[in-house]
């Protein structure tokens, strides 16, 4: 999906320059692993989202989302989720449902003015203690197998790697690079002896993460384990949680709590949702373990952990960062509009101007739509 402007006047002026081939050394494909076990793979019922799309009490938390009353196809974001690959858009969450890919890849689509690739590495009821359990961890001494889904998330990672060109042909000429990870797992780490384990696992995991992907510093975002809802955390489930937020104390990883995203109105009607099916329909669309199947509540996660890997993601003119440049407000050549914003930079050659929006929506026009006094800014900044 093309950045664009808001301002009218300016509207028309953007380049929708994402459609066009891509050029070599001048686009970088960033890639982001989403891993964790069902509720990674998302649980809310497309027909619920096309609902409370068309909705009018819901339907402004999909706008971003939506476009001549369908859901957005985006040109900009792609994903593979094990057997499927495609265009970002809903449905590629467990079959028939989407996850919080979708607010996640959006968030990441805008920010970048490269293109997006996102590789879901899911399986449901998968534990860190056992399943994902990082090599540097070592054996749990109980006798179980351990360790096969790290090795197929990171077998899920290098086929991307090395034939994203064959999945994605519009990403031929782009060069690759991993930019961030997003973990969201844990309910199956509640049971046996495995809570305790999980903050040093966790530890593990993200080490280990780092050095097979050959990125020391790359930026991972914790979605804690939050299917207590509105209730207080309590006995394993928060020992799995304290453990999850425990790695804010790491340098770059962002855990944040789920719980307080919690879509109430699902959980308020899910104790009598035999009684309201019609309802519930119109509600939610699993149980609490997967958080109600609530497109809202799964929103709001992909949502929290786009605006974490933000806040992650170094500075850089290609993603949009805007460098130590301050937001201006800049004006129309006829004076009669105005909007903020924060110089990326300029193109002489093509008189092509690129800027981050307070959205961090990145936007591209013509030097000629600005006034003299800002052409002047744009040519002189260094």
């Amino acid at each position: 999906m093309s950045p664009k402007i808001s301002t009218p006047a300016f509207a028309a002026c953007i380049l929708l320059l994402a459609t066009a081939p891509l050029a070599p050394a001048k686009k970088t494909v960033r890639a982001f692993i989403l891993a964790g076990q069902s509720n990674m793979e998302g649980k809310a019922r497309n027909g619920l989202l096309d609902f409370q799309a068309a909705d009018e009490k819901t339907k402004g938390l999909y706008s971003h989302l939506r476009e001549d009353d369908d859901w957005t196809v985006r040109d900009d974001v792609f994903i593979k989720f094990l057997g499927r690959k495609g265009p970002l858009t809903v449905g590629y969450g467990s079959p028939g449902c989407t996850g919080i890919e979708l607010e996640f890849g959006h968030a990441m689509g805008e920010h970048f003015d490269d293109p997006v690739v996102l590789i879901k590495a899911a399986w449901g009821g998968h534990s860190l203690s056992h399943n994902f359990r990082p090599p540097s961890a070592g054996d749990p001494g109980d006798g179980k197998e351990f360790g096969a889904s790290y090795r197929n998330m990171m077998d899920e990672y290098k086929a991307v790697a090395e034939d994203y060109k064959k999945m994605f042909p519009k990403l031929r000429g782009a060069s690759f690079e991993v930019a961030g990870f997003v973990w969201f797992q844990g309910f199956n780490d509640q049971f046996g002896d495995s809570p305790g384990q999980y903050q040093e696992n966790m530890k593990h995991f993200i080490s280990d993460v780092r050095r097979d992907l050959a990125k020391p510093n790359l930026p991972f975002v914790i979605a804690c384990l939050g299917t207590n809802g509105s209730k207080p955390p309590g006995g394993n489930t928060k020992t799995v949680q304290d453990a999850q937020l425990a790695m804010n104390a790491l340098d770059g990883v962002k855990a944040f709590r789920t719980d307080e995203l919690v879509d109430k109105a699902a959980e308020a009607l899910f104790p009598t949702w035999q009684q309201n099916t019609d309802e519930w329909g119109k509600t939610g669309s699993d149980r609490p373990y997967h958080y109600y199947g609530s497109g809202i509540w799964y929103g709001r996660i992909g949502k929290a952990a786009g605006e974490a890997m933000l806040e992650l993601l170094p500075g850089d003119a290609e993603g949009g960062s805007g460098g130590a440049r301050e937001p201006r407000t800049f004006r129309s050549a006829d004076g009669t509009k105005s909007f903020q914003a924060t110089l990326l930079d300029y193109e002489p050659r093509t008189g092509i101007v690129r800027v981050m929006m307070p959205n961090r929506r990145v936007s591209r026009f013509k030097i000629d739509v600005l006034s003299e006094e800002d052409r002047e800014y744009v040519r002189g900044a260094k």
